[in-house]
């Protein structure tokens, strides 16, 4: 058992949950109910995530092999073929899950899963990479406002579409500050990286500012600048040394990081500081879980 859950990575699962619970909240009426349907939908996108991970192993054996062979499949704990039986029945499971609730919950679902599939078999070893896991976590974002709409087009509405764009920019960030970590990385890399990653930030400071909203504005800031000098003066510590342990243990913090981003768009969103707590508990799991079970 425990070395499909590594092949999981069952600790950053719960940064897709974060993406879900944001995006019900932006198009619900600053509300998860009804609870039945948030869960469907929770189970869809953790369905959804689980099946990119194992793809990521599947298609990445000969990498890893060389780079990483102690992971599930190239050791051996995991066959190849048992890893790709698990991916196709949780994607299958994750687009299943999507159809009994709405169309466009239907149809981001299946967006979701090709972008997947698109970048972990060809794209993420393309300039196009880090682009195609921003799409991702965009499509995650509104996959959890999906189920409140019965309208496709409302899902391109304000103010959800900025939030969805912003953290799918800090996704492209964090991807392009990932792409060596098992090896030595480029520090002018990696800081290029770490403006993506700001540029995501901004898009959500711009947002705050222009945006109308009934959230607390001023401590929502606050929040965000909180976030924004961590990230940024322990990511300016990992590109001065450049090694590939700094690097994976920066691409833990970002990820811990973005579930605190969107902990913080609820609070601006909702005024609601015990959803916005409740959306931060979600760091709690990966900080424990990952203490035996890698996030990278």
């Amino acid at each position: 058992m425990f070395p499909y859950l590594q092949l999981l990575r069952l600790p950053t699962v719960f940064t897709a949950m974060a993406d879900i619970v944001l995006g019900r909240m932006l198009l619900n009426g600053r509300t998860l109910e009804p609870y039945p349907e948030f869960l469907i939908v929770l189970a869809a996108s953790c369905a959804l995530y689980f099946s990119g991970m194992v793809f990521n192993d599947v298609f990445d054996v000969v990498q890893d092999t060389a780079e990483r062979p102690s992971r599930p499949i190239p050791s051996g704990r995991v066959s190849r073929r048992n890893a790709t039986i698990l991916g196709m029945v949780l994607m299958l499971a994750g687009i299943g899950t999507a159809t009994t609730l709405s169309l466009p919950t239907l149809v981001v679902a299946i967006a979701l899963a090709a972008m997947i599939l698109g970048y972990d078999s060809y794209l993420k070893r393309t300039p196009l990479g880090p682009l195609a896991m921003g799409s991702c976590r965009f499509l995650n974002v509104l996959l959890g406002a999906s189920a409140s709409t019965g309208s496709l087009p409302k899902l391109f509405d304000m103010p959800h579409l900025i939030v969805a764009i912003g953290l799918g920019v800090y996704i492209v960030g964090v991807t392009w500050f990932a792409r060596t970590e098992a090896k030595a990385s480029s520090s002018r890399q990696l800081t290029g990286a770490l403006v993506v990653v700001n540029l995501g930030v901004a898009l959500l400071l711009g947002l705050m500012l222009t945006w109308p909203n009934k959230g607390d504005v001023q401590r929502s800031l606050f929040l965000l600048a909180v976030v924004a000098v961590t990230v940024n003066s322990r990511a300016l510590s990992a590109i001065h040394v450049a090694t590939p342990a700094a690097v994976q243990i920066m691409i833990k913090l970002f990820l811990l990081n973005y579930v605190m981003l969107c902990a913080v768009m609820v609070y601006w969103h909702t005024g609601n500081g015990i959803a916005a707590m409740l959306t931060a508990c979600l760091v709690i799991p990966p900080l424990i879980i990952s203490r035996v079970i890698a996030m990278t």
